[in-house]
């Protein structure tokens, strides 16, 4: 009786566990895989051409990274020089009495002439050597209203020096005053002729020949109007020279 209670027992239990197993994998949701990443898409933003092009592409490139790289350096050099006149005008403040009140103001009037004389050349149009100038008075007179003679006296010196220089840039060797069109350089210009070169009285090939210049020659570039350059030489003579005549000084050896 016992054997066939046993055997009974174990067949029901096995019964039982196969139908649980049925119901777990039938409730059993099928495994869902992971989702794949987001493609990202990169676009490139830069076009390299091909060709003959692809070199003058790169020329250019490395000629406005140069022009940035001298802008940086022309600015850090403008916050030295800043900086340097800060230290000079603080230092006459303390030596009070190299400068009086009057030598101070007496130059600062000299200064403010200067400027008038420069503008009136440059026919009321502003200038940078009127700007700067104009820049440096104004300083003076603030040191001036603090009692600081000495500081007042070196920046209306200063100032009158940039428009004396200003103003005989605009009126060495015109006859005839500026050309239509002519353009100041925002400072003097350190060329040497690339060749023999005639300079003219105006900025064409119409306009007669002044003098003829030898090669390397070097001359100061004030200022242009088109393809032509404004020179003077070492003997003060002043005339208009085409652009390609010209080159930066030192540049032939190089």
């Amino acid at each position: 009786m016992m054997p066939v209670l046993a055997r009974r027992l174990r067949s029901t239990l096995c019964s039982v566990f196969c139908a649980s197993l049925a119901a777990c994998a039938a409730g059993t949701p099928a495994a869902t895989p992971a989702p794949m990443p987001d493609t990202v898409v990169v676009v490139d933003t830069v076009e390299v051409p091909a060709g003959p092009d692809r070199e003058l592409v790169r020329r250019v490139a490395t000629l406005q990274l140069q022009v940035l790289e001298r802008t940086a350096q022309v600015t850090d050099l403008q916050r030295q020089l800043d900086a340097a006149r800060q230290e000079i005008v603080r230092a006459m403040a303390r030596l009070q009495t190299l400068a009086s009140r009057a030598e101070a103001a007496s130059v600062m009037a000299e200064a403010e002439i200067a400027l008038e004389a420069v503008t009136g050349a440059a026919g009321g149009v502003e200038v940078p050597a009127a700007t700067q100038a104009r820049n440096l008075l104004a300083l003076g007179a603030a040191e001036f209203a603090k009692d600081n003679y000495g500081g007042a006296l070196y920046l209306a010196s200063q100032a009158r020096r940039v428009a004396r220089a200003g103003e005989g840039r605009l009126t060495s060797g015109e006859e005839g005053g500026r050309q239509p069109g002519e353009v100041l350089f925002a400072l003097p210009l350190t060329l040497e002729t690339a060749q023999r070169s005639n300079v003219r009285a105006g900025p064409g090939l119409g306009f007669d020949v002044l003098f003829t210049l030898d090669p390397a020659t070097p001359v100061m570039g004030h200022s242009h109007t088109e393809q032509w350059v404004r020179i003077t030489d070492d003997q003060g003579r002043s005339g208009w020279i085409f652009h390609n005549l010209v080159r930066s000084a030192g540049e032939g050896g190089q």
